[in-house]
Formats: C-alpha cells, structure tokens, sequence
C-alpha cells in the first residue's frame, strides 16, 4: 500500500465519524444505562467520541443473543465452506476499507501509520483469510477400534465465547481470536480495551455486512469490573480467551472457579530475553534485530525483547551499533509516516513507564519524556534489577553482560514470565542447546519475531497458558472433542449366541 502525506491522514483522521455504542445482535445500541466514556487520541489529549460504557447488564444481553445464535445454529451448524466464504468476504470487505481502519487505529491507540498501514491491517486481514481456508481443511478422525465397533473423534465448537482483547495490538489481537473462533462455529461477545474500542467496533459492523449472521458477533465496549468481570463470571460464556497483564488474566482463573468453571485461556506478560553470545555473526544486523525487538509499536508489545543479555567481549560494539541505528527511529505524530514512534496508549501507561525512568541514574541512551512520547531508552543494569524483572511495557531496553552461554541461559531464564527469546550465536548446536534450554514458548535463532500465522504463539510459567493463538492450534480452544462410540454388533447373532 503506497503511503500517503502526514497532510493527507491528518486530513482522513479529520473527516472519520467512528462508531461509538455496543454492536450485539447484528445492530448497533447504546448502553443501556446511557453512560458513556471518553476515546482519547493518545498523540493530542483529544477525544475522539464519547463510547457507550457498557455494564453487566449488557453482557447479559449481548450473551443471551449470542447463545440463541448458537443454539439455533445459524452459525455453528452452517457447512465449514459457507462459513469459509463468509469470513473471506469480511476479509474483503476490511481490504476496500483498509485505510480508514488504519486511520482509525493510529489516532485511538498512538501506533504509527507506517505500522497500521504495514504491518497491522493487512496481518489482520491474512489472519482472517488464514483461518477462513482452514476451516473446510481440520479433519475429524476414526480411532482403531474392533470389527464390531466404530470410534468417531469429532470436534464441534464449544459455544459462547467471551473473547477479551489488549490495547497494544486492537485490530490484530481481534483477528487472532475472531478468526479461529468465528471459524470454528462459535458465537461471540468480544470486549475491546477501554483505550481502544473504536477499530473492534467497526469490524463488527463489517463482519454483518460479509454475512456473518445476526447475534454471532457481539461487541460490549466498556470498562474492566463492568464488562470483563461480568464476562468471566457469566454463568453462560462457556470459555474466555483473555490477551493482556498477568495480573488481570489471573482474575480470570478465579472468575471461572467461582462461576461455571468455563474454559480459560491467558495469553499474558513477557520479560523477554535476547541473548547474543561472542560468536555472534554480522553485529550490525544483529543490532538491527535488537532495535525492532525492543523498540517496534514504542515497546508496548509482550513479545518485546526487553532483557539484553550480551557477552561482555561484544558488548560495546553492539551497543554503538544499536545507537548508530536507533537514529533512524524518530519519535513523533504517529500520523506522519516519517516517525517510526508514536505516542503510548494513555497517560496512565505513561505515568506507569515514566516510573521507570525515574529510577534511571544514567541512561546510554534516551531517558526521556514529552508527555505520551518516550524516548527510546537503554540502561545497563542488574539481572534482580526491578528493569530486568518488571514487564515495563515501554520503550526501556534493559542491558545485561555475562561471560559464558551457561551465564546467559541462568539469567534469561531468571524470571516469572516466558512468553518469547531470541539467541545470536554462529555456532550451530549451541543455538539449539539454547533454544531447548529457555523456558519460553517461541525461540527465535540469529533473529528477532514471533514466527507467522501458521506457528502457535502462546506463553509458559507467568506468560499463559491453556491454549495458543495462530497455527491450526488456535482452534483447539475454541472446540470441544466428543467421542462417538458406534457398535456394530449383529443382535440376532448376540441372541444365537
């Protein structure tokens, strides 16, 4: 997609009427209270609408529309190839109306254009696409079972969904939970973070428009203890799919327990370590992998490479070559296609992140603030070092030498969190020795990511568990297995017997 003129999204950002209430039985509604809140753009202070402040109230409704459409199989009993070629026509509806959600996200969340328009709505859109061809590819199966028996193991949907999302990733984290659970024949109410409702909003009305039929999709705008709480306790949502803080995900586990012991699935934190050992080949590109790893959507990302751990012989020289490269990452109007950093989600993240800097007595680079926009920042430090434990969730790379690989596996792997890491070496078996040894549910060997849409993503220890996103796993979590036992025995031939 050819990018446009800071002038130019400026002026599309200008001329948006975002959607502002509750989407639940294929139409838009008020709250039923009538209260609302405040969409901030992030990068201003300016507020884009005033969202309908949903309560539990509409969690009920949104949840007894969503279990008629269930119930009634209008979508969970369609052939996998008709829920196929919906979900391909949402997907092409959200390809013609790419730059208005792109627009859209950039100004309700503080990410840069380049990123929204490069890299978040068009992954969005794949992921869809991805799991829209699955659908008619996941086959059943037939256990071996006697002459006189047949085992069929099938999956079937496992019901209403209550599907919560984080603010760093809103279009992207919809499309990793919608699309497989959309595919899968489930019905949905989905809550978008209170930072970032307006992107969820819109493709819901997208989604009615591609024929996803009325009640399937829900989404209940609104705050954590109004509508979060009330979902994970509804005593009709038969499982959540959370993404965000360890400490709210584990909310859920107490929610289930004490309601209908619904499925959780948490896909939470992440202290993410990045190893580079002496052997590392071509630093400078190693350098460029560490930049984008620590610094891509302003760090606000669980998978960040927040954790450093280098070998002391190449430590300077990477460190020069990071700041030699970080010069090409300004901060700046997250609608001007020049900045490569936007502004954080909301002052009270900004707040949280400055905390940080605050207890920086000497930066190597950055340390700064200008009200939601933080400087990229690295500081050498300690692994029991409250940098080098925290989940920041900002732009501050935390920088850690050792002296030997065993040194640097003891210290990646010295945290509650285990979501992704990254080693740099040359030497071959050491990369797999590495990748075996750290705790974490994706390795990346001599680069930084998180795989693709075909590889699961998911954490370990404090970073989640119970189910991952991506790969033709993510359906799992939105199944159930039954076993269906068929015997074929002859009863006359039983009788003569």
């Amino acid at each position: 997609m050819t990018l446009l003129t800071a002038e130019e999204y400026r002026a599309i950002a200008a001329d948006l009427t975002p959607p502002t209430t509750a989407y639940i039985d294929g139409g838009y509604r008020p709250s039923i209270s009538g209260k609302t809140f405040d969409s901030i753009n992030p990068a201003t202070g300016a507020v884009i609408a005033q969202v309908s402040a949903c309560g539990p109230e509409d969690v009920d409704v949104a949840v007894a529309k969503a279990r008629e459409a269930f119930d009634d199989g209008r979508w969970s009993r369609l052939h996998p190839s008709e829920r196929k070629n919906v979900l391909i026509r949402l997907a092409k509806l959200m390809t013609r109306n790419a730059r208005e959600l792109a627009v859209l996200e950039s100004i309700d969340s503080g990410k840069t254009i380049v990123d929204c328009e490069t890299v978040d709505v068009p992954e969005t859109i794949q992921c869809i696409k991805w799991h829209a061809e699955a659908i008619d590819k996941i086959y059943d199966s037939i256990s071996p079972a006697s002459d006189d028996h047949i085992a069929m193991v099938v999956r079937e949907p496992v019901g209403v969904v209550g599907l919560v999302l984080p603010w760093n990733f809103p279009l992207l984290m919809l499309a990793w939970k919608i699309g497989p659970a959309l595919a899968s024949g489930c019905s949905v109410v989905l809550k978008p973070a209170e930072e970032t409702s307006l992107t969820a909003l819109r493709v819901a009305e997208l989604a009615t428009e591609a024929g996803v039929p009325r009640g399937v999709f829900n989404v209940v705008p609104g705050l954590g203890p109004e509508v979060g709480e009330p979902m994970g306790r509804h005593m009709d949502i038969d499982m959540v799919s959370f993404t965000g803080s360890t400490q709210t995900g584990m909310k859920f586990l107490g929610y289930a327990a004490e309601s209908n012991a619904k499925e959780v699935v948490l896909e939470m934190g992440g202290k993410n370590p990045c190893i580079v050992m002496d052997d590392a080949e071509n630093i400078d590109r190693v350098a460029q992998h560490v930049v984008n790893g620590a610094f891509w959507n302003m760090g606000e990302n669980c998978s960040a490479i927040s954790r450093l751990i280098v070998h002391e012989d190449v430590k300077d020289a990477l460190l020069d070559r990071i700041t030699t490269h970080l010069k090409h990452w300004p901060v700046g109007d997250p609608l001007d296609p020049e900045s490569r950093q936007g502004a954080l989600v909301s002052r009270a993240h900004t707040a949280k992140v400055c905390s940080y800097l605050d207890q920086i007595d000497t930066a190597i680079v950055g340390g700064t603030a200008d009200g939601s926009f933080v400087s990229p920042t690295i500081v050498e430090t300690t692994p029991d070092n409250p940098l080098s434990q925290d989940e920041v969730f900002g732009p501050i790379l935390a920088v850690i030498p050792v002296r030997s690989f065993d040194e640097a596996i003891s210290v990646a792997n010295d945290t509650a969190y285990g979501l992704c890491a990254s080693i740099f070496t040359a030497n071959a078996k050491r990369a797999i020795r590495g990748a075996r040894m750290l705790r974490a549910g994706t390795v990346t060997v001599n680069s930084y990511g998180e795989g693709d849409i075909s590889t699961p993503f998911g954490g370990m220890k404090q970073s989640g568990f119970g189910g991952r996103d991506n790969g033709v796993q993510a359906h799992d979590q939105y199944t159930q297995i039954k076993t269906i036992w068929i015997d074929l025995t002859d009863d006359a031939d039983e009788a003569v017997e």
